[in-house]
């Protein structure tokens, strides 16, 4: 067998990176492995829009079987952001899952300097009290020509530019059943 200089040399180099590879710890015997289980495998998907501003990305939501967020990411289908969220939507999981979270209405009374503790119900029925008291106050049936007005000019109402079109209607007609003339949604501001 003639060994020419080229052919030396190419021998030579295939000897050394063969031992370069054995030394670096390459093993090229075939090799089991495990894909790691997701955190979301079995988890009930939910979408929801971000409740952070106007615009109204879309989110996916991941529950457990009791129901607690294990998971929340940009949903690629919404027509808004197409997956994208900033840095408060991609934080919303922290804000679910959050000791410090309020999870109990606190009421603090006129002049006082501190926070009770109220059930929802309380909470409700006082909303609902001082709602009538307003619309009372400042109902006025006709105007200066005489006319039916049926309106109250002390309560606004502002929407959310998160509720879809039905949530929209409801409330709608929740404040104009109210007497309510200004209304305005946070999409348009």
């Amino acid at each position: 067998m003639k060994i020419t200089r080229r052919s030396f040399l190419k021998i030579s180099g295939a000897t050394a990176a063969g031992t370069v590879m054995g030394g670096l710890g390459f093993d090229f015997s075939p090799v089991e492995s495990y894909a790691q289980e997701l955190r979301i495998k079995g988890a009930k998907e939910t979408t929801t829009v971000c409740c952070y501003c106007s615009v109204g990305c879309g989110i996916i939501v991941h529950t457990d079987a009791k129901g607690k967020v294990i998971n929340t990411e940009g949903d690629p289908d919404h027509p808004t952001s197409e997956g994208a969220l900033c840095a408060k939507g991609m934080s919303l999981y922290q804000l679910i899952n959050n000791k410090d979270r309020l999870t109990k209405v606190l009421y603090r009374a006129p002049n006082s300097t501190k926070w009770e503790e109220k059930s929802w119900d309380w909470a409700l029925t006082e909303m609902a009290k001082r709602i009538k008291k307003s619309r009372d106050a400042s109902f006025t049936e006709k105007n200066d020509k005489g006319q039916v007005v049926n309106r109250t000019n002390g309560i606004a109402g502002i929407g959310s530019c998160h509720v879809n079109n039905e949530e929209g209607w409801l409330y709608q007609k929740f404040l104009r059943a109210l007497g309510l003339v200004y209304i305005e949604m946070e999409a348009r501001l």
